[in-house]
């Protein structure tokens, strides 16, 4: 039996593991080095890890290692070696060298010395010359020259062992399939499938993970689906040894016929296609199971028991989906749905920004890093029980200025003027009201006081734990000085309510009546964020820094409407803001939604909102443009439309915008985009606001003001109108 020396090379990071598969594949002398793992073994073996090795890139089959010194010694050192050993003047061959010396100009030049030695040989033993391939040779000759030594070999494994051939497009930035078997490996995955537990991938894209899984499963080796390897065309090939080697591994596969759970998931459509074609190129439809569904609907499966199982999640990198804002609250998504819906199983996240694991808000018990290609990618390893637990996003970065807990009958008494202790008594007065509501509704935001008390003009709103207190202008006839002690009043008037000991610490703003966007305008650059709950979405809160919050309370109803009537529909939101009615319609269970807006800056809070709740950008679009002109030269159809716009706009580069004036046009723009059958509400807080008597006669009007006013608002002068429009029947 002839001993033979090989070299693995294989991704940074992957050499351990690779080192230990070797040795169960029977090699020995294994070496972890710099390149990858070297070894020693018969040809069998040689052919054993090429069809086997779930880690390596290639095999190389080293000939000799030589000192030489500059172009002319590598080239005799070429020449010395048998290469009609090797190959035919009949073949085709390659040569791939690596390596640098102060003689060696370039790789390029190394292999045309070494290209030129072979076939010289050829030629002066009276032989054709054999030809160079460059994309598919017969043989492909490896020359490495490192510290003065040069290295021959041939390469086994012709295209790189990680294309197992199922996956012919892996989209945007894929994991290489044999660091996908690293990351499955290291969560020793093979021993957690014979004992019966589950495999799920939530964002599964082509389906990588899950295949790999699978192969693993199934005890099925990951070159069985290869056409060729490099050593088919090799002189050395033993076809029958190879033949057997092959016959036993495919015998095999077909004696694991247990039970494997093997789930994906994928919000994209397009990635699920994707995977489904390459799982069918391996016959797994059986095994692997996928269907399109967002993070955010992610559940344990219920059809049987599962009390534990292997969650892998592999998000998107900035790589794959640009550099964005929303990426540390995918991650907290993420975090979420393993926490809650998967107690008892092992959760597996890897990220190319050991940054974001931070955001995940669980605690990794295992870490390792590994190359895939040029991206370093971190493999954060959870275990999902109650002592891990849960630390949303908001509570990661610096605390919240305020954190105050809602009186049940009001807080403590302090000595207070008779302005602000009438003040107080209202506000007790009217948490009293609200709270069978509150807690009925399990209502987190909503609006405490607004104008109750004409001296005290402010609105007050209660955000999960937070108070926003927004100053409206006074009027003329008011000095300022009184303005300003009433809104010290206001102040004190909630610390003794809250038990707040600093004014401070609340939220407070000026609040002057201005036109159009305006209102959104920036107040500072605190970029002071919190994480609230409205229904079932996740909703990232400014108190801070916009006069505006992010969330319009006062649409509270209407937004719960859309999601209950988008369900398998198509949603569009003109003048979407930070794009909460699309949460709501989004986690209703619209198929797909397209949320349009002038503002950069919004439709970014927007695409953080997508990615806190776990929802896909491919499937629920946001577009930046002016929503009369996109409404022009769109063409799609929508189920449910929410049109709120503001009731002035004189925006830099679009034309002007008044909603009493516009009115008409714009919603004829808006129900031409609306499907036959569908539902178009229509709201404006322009408080006097008149509509056009036409609308009436072209569309079937509803008026839902009333409905749709919650009871936080229902004390104060109407809020917003409110109408749902439908196209005539017939």
């Amino acid at each position: 039996m002839t001993v033979h020396r090989y070299l693995a090379t294989c991704p940074t990071g992957v050499g351990v593991l690779l080192t230990q598969e070797l040795q169960a594949l029977g090699a020995e002398e294994v070496v972890e080095r710099p390149v990858g793992v070297s070894f020693c073994g018969d040809l069998a073996l040689g052919y054993r890890v090429c069809l086997w090795s779930r880690l390596a890139n290639r095999v190389l089959l080293q000939l000799s290692r030589v000192d030489v010194e500059g172009a002319d010694g590598l080239y005799q050192a070429t020449k010395n070696l048998s290469w009609r050993s090797h190959l035919t003047e009949k073949s085709s061959f390659l040569v791939d060298f690596s390596g640098r010396a102060s003689w060696m100009r370039n790789a390029q030049f190394g292999a045309q010395k070494v290209k030129d030695a072979i076939v010289d040989q050829f030629r002066e033993a009276g032989l054709s010359r054999p030809s160079v391939d460059l994309k598919q040779p017969d043989v492909r000759v490896t020359v490495r020259l490192s510290k003065g030594q040069v290295t021959f070999g041939i390469d086994l494994s012709g295209d790189s062992l990680h294309r197992r051939g199922y996956r012919l497009d892996g989209g945007l930035a894929p994991l290489k399939e044999n660091v996908a078997a690293a990351v499955l490996l290291g969560a020793d995955w093979p021993s957690r499938s014979k004992v019966g537990e589950a495999f799920i991938d939530p964002m599964c894209g082509s389906g990588t993970l899950l295949l790999e899984a699978a192969l693993m499963a199934l005890d099925r080796a990951p070159g069985l689906s290869r056409r060729q390897f490099g050593f088919t065309g090799w002189l050395g090939h033993d076809a029958a040894q190879w033949a057997a080697i092959r016959g036993e591994a495919e015998a095999r596969s077909r004696m694991n016929d247990g039970e494997i759970e093997i789930r994906g998931y994928d919000a994209d459509i397009r990635a699920v296609r994707r995977a489904q074609e390459n799982i069918a190129r391996l016959g797994l439809e059986e095994i692997v199971r996928i269907r399109c569904k967002s993070l955010a609907e992610v559940r344990r499966p219920t059809h049987r028991t599962l009390p534990s199982g292997l969650l892998v999640m592999n998000p998107p990198w900035g790589e794959r989906m640009g550099e964005s804002g929303a990426l540390p609250h995918l991650y907290s998504a993420i975090g979420d749905v393993m926490s809650r819906e998967f107690i008892g199983w092992e959760g597996l996240v890897l990220t190319s920004d050991l940054s974001l694991g931070k955001a995940v808000g669980l605690r990794a018990h295992k870490r390792r890093r590994f190359n895939n290609g040029r991206l370093e990618l971190h493999c954060l390893q959870f275990k999902l029980d109650a002592d891990n637990r849960f630390k949303p996003l908001e509570e990661s970065g610096p605390s919240p200025a305020l954190r105050a807990t809602a009186p049940e009958t009001g807080g403590e008494e302090v000595a207070l003027s008779s302005g602000a202790l009438s003040l107080a008594n209202r506000l007790r007065k009217n948490l009293r009201r609200l709270k069978p509501w509150v807690k009925q509704g399990n209502i987190r935001c909503y609006r405490l006081y607004d104008r109750d008390i004409p001296e005290y003009s402010v609105a007050i709103d209660w955000y999960d734990g937070h108070l926003h207190v927004a100053e409206y202008q006074a009027p003329k006839a008011i000095p300022e000085n009184k303005a300003a002690e009433h809104l010290r009043e206001v102040l004190y008037a909630l610390q003794a309510v809250f038990n707040i000991a600093d004014g401070s610490s609340i939220a407070l703003k000026t609040r002057s009546r201005q036109r159009g966007r305006d209102q959104y305008q920036r107040l500072g650059e605190g970029e002071t964020r919190i994480i609230v709950q409205e229904g079932a979405a996740k909703l990232l809160i400014n108190l801070h820094d916009y006069l505006d919050t992010g969330l319009f309370l006062d649409h509270r109803p209407l937004r719960h409407w859309l999601g209950q009537q988008s369900k398998g529909k198509h949603f569009l939101n003109l003048f979407s803001y930070t794009g909460v009615a699309t949460l709501h319609a989004a986690l209703g269970g619209a198929t797909t939604s397209t949320s349009v807006d002038s503002s950069a800056t919004y439709l970014e809070w927007f695409r953080e909102n997508l990615a806190l709740n776990g929802l896909s950008e491919r499937q629920h679009r946001s577009v930046k443009a002016d929503v009369r002109q996109w409404l022009q030269e769109d063409s799609r159809t929508y189920d449910v439309i929410m049109l709120d716009p503001p009731s002035f706009s004189n925006s830099k580069g679009h034309a002007d915008f008044d909603i009493q004036a516009d009115h008409k046009s714009l919603l004829d723009m808006a129900m031409a985009r609306l499907t036959p059958d569908g539902v178009l509400y229509f709201s404006t807080n322009r408080r006097k606001f008149e509509l056009d008597p036409e609308v009436r006669s072209i569309w079937r009007l509803e008026d839902v003001t009333t409905a749709s006013i919650p009871p936080d608002f229902s004390r104060s002068a109407r809020i917003h109108h409110c109408w749902k429009i439908m196209h005539q029947q017939g």
